[in-house]
C-alpha cells in the first residue's frame, strides 16, 4: 500500500462494503475532499462488479479505497473477512492499486448526519451507505494531508 502525498493529483473511488449494498464516493488528492457517489444494491459479486466497472470507466480513478469493518475493539469478525475479499477482486478485476481504511463507526456517523441535515426514513436509508463511503474516503484523504500517513 502507497502512504503519503501521490506525486500528482489522483482520483479515488471508495466503498463502504456490504453484502446487500455497497456505498460509494468518489473525491481527489487534489481537492481533499469526498462526495457520496452512489449505492449498489446487488447481493452477489458479479452484479456489484458491473456496477462498478460502470463507475470507473465513468471516473477514471487512479485508486480504489475499501473501508474494512471491524469491531469498535479493532478486531475482525465475518463481514472483516468479507470486505478484504472484495478489495482483492477490485485490484484483480481493474489492476488499480486498492488501499483499506478503517471504517469502524461510519455508518453509524452517516446516520448521525444525515439526522442532522433532517433527512429521515427511506431517503436516510438510501443515502446511508454513500454517505459511509464518503466519510471513510475523507478519513482516508485527511491522513494523507501533507504527506502525512
Amino acid at each position: 500500500m502507497t502512504r503519503g502525498r501521490p506525486a500528482t493529483p489522483e482520483t479515488v473511488l471508495a466503498f463502504d462494503f456490504g453484502t446487500r449494498r455497497t456505498g460509494v464516493a468518489v473525491g481527489n488528492t487534489l481537492t481533499r475532499a469526498a462526495q457520496p457517489l452512489t449505492t449498489i444494491a446487488a447481493t452477489d459479486d458479479d452484479a456489484r462488479l458491473a456496477a462498478i466497472a460502470t463507475l470507473v470507466a465513468q471516473w477514471q480513478p487512479q485508486r480504489l479505497v475499501v473501508g474494512v469493518p471491524l469491531h469498535a475493539d479493532g478486531t475482525e469478525h465475518a463481514t472483516t473477512a468479507l470486505a478484504r475479499r472484495f478489495a482483492r477482486r477490485l485490484e484483480q478485476r481493474f489492476g488499480l492499486p486498492v488501499e483499506s481504511a478503517d471504517e469502524r463507526h461510519t455508518t453509524h456517523a452517516a446516520r448521525s448526519a444525515l439526522a442532522a441535515a433532517g433527512v429521515r426514513g427511506r431517503a436516510a436509508r438510501a443515502a446511508r451507505d454513500e454517505v459511509a463511503a464518503q466519510l471513510i474516503l475523507q478519513e482516508w484523504l485527511d491522513e494523507r494531508r501533507d504527506g502525512a500517513a
